[in-house]
């Protein structure tokens, strides 16, 4: 694994010429403290809330796209991939029309591009734990870009931006990348890797130290994945925000919206601790039967 050099890169208000030339060179950039510390406590706050109405209200998905329930370290149910969370949170959807937000927008140039609150996943939140019971403790190597395939449509260019809600250094796992992978061809985006099957170590890839409040954007075409933590229970724990940066004709999600293909194939995997993520249903019942409030 390649020690992360990147310049200490920040952003005030808009992309600088050397923000813009980084991220087309190496398909991905890292600014610190993007967000407030009082912040990130705010959205931690949000997301709690917004985890309890759906609980508490038997929503298990929400615009066609299911939500990965787990347990947590003290046993209770929690919802560990949210998708579509601002349109539960007034204060997560203001924060979408942050204009260092839009200011993102450059680097898709010369497409134009947009925040897709209401289409794909919207507002994704993944809560990793790394517990015997845990639904989500890592991601396999992927790039974000089949799914267009998956959905009829042809790939087009998007970011992928993650809003970092606790600390992880590089050796509590976390984000991985291949730096410049951007620019492969189709059947290396395609066929490189075995999609989130593969977890291994890549020779080439770079990891972040991150603190909470730190934002990362790569390239939806970037071979990606996210290393398990080596540690169980609360030291493991990490809250990642995704906010899609999305190209191509505006198809928002409604109610009535089918599950995509991939959300039902996702669901057939078993994580590597051989525990799939539960309906919310079967969460209810694995948590009462150890004795355990669902809330």
């Amino acid at each position: 694994m390649n020690a992360f050099k990147q310049p200490r890169f920040y952003l005030h208000n808009v992309l600088s010429a050397e923000h813009l030339n980084f991220f087309r060179k190496h398909g991905f950039i890292h600014f610190k403290n993007f967000i407030s510390q009082e912040t990130v406590r705010d959205f931690l706050r949000e997301i709690r809330q917004v985890q309890e109405h759906l609980i508490g209200n038997n929503i298990d998905k929400v615009n066609g796209v299911p939500l990965k329930f787990g347990q947590d370290v003290d046993g209770s149910l929690f919802i560990q991939r949210i998708a579509f969370t601002s349109q539960y949170s007034r204060t997560l959807s203001e924060f979408l029309k942050d204009p260092r937000l839009q200011s993102l927008l450059h680097l898709l140039w010369p497409f134009d591009g947009r925040i897709g609150e209401n289409e794909k996943d919207g507002l994704v939140v993944n809560q990793y734990v790394n517990t015997k019971t845990s639904a989500l403790t890592q991601l396999g190597w992927h790039t974000d870009s089949p799914r267009d395939l998956f959905l009829g449509g042809r790939i087009l260019p998007m970011l992928n931006v993650g809003l970092h809600l606790d600390d992880c250094p590089r050796e509590n796992g976390g984000l991985r990348i291949l730096p410049g992978t951007h620019t492969q061809n189709l059947f290396q985006l395609l066929f490189r890797k075995k999609y989130f099957v593969d977890n291994k170590a890549d020779k080439n890839e770079w990891a972040f130290d991150i603190e909470a409040g730190d934002l990362t954007i790569h390239d939806g075409r970037l071979w990606h994945r996210v290393q398990q933590s080596p540690f169980e229970g609360e030291k493991s724990r990490r809250r990642v925000m995704y906010i899609p940066v999305i190209t191509g004709a505006y198809q928002p999600k409604t109610a009535e919206s089918a599950t995509p293909f991939y959300h039902k194939l996702a669901r057939l995997k078993s994580n590597p601790n051989g525990h799939i993520s539960w309906t919310l249903a079967e969460g209810k019942t694995a948590v009462a039967q150890r004795g355990v409030s669902v809330q």
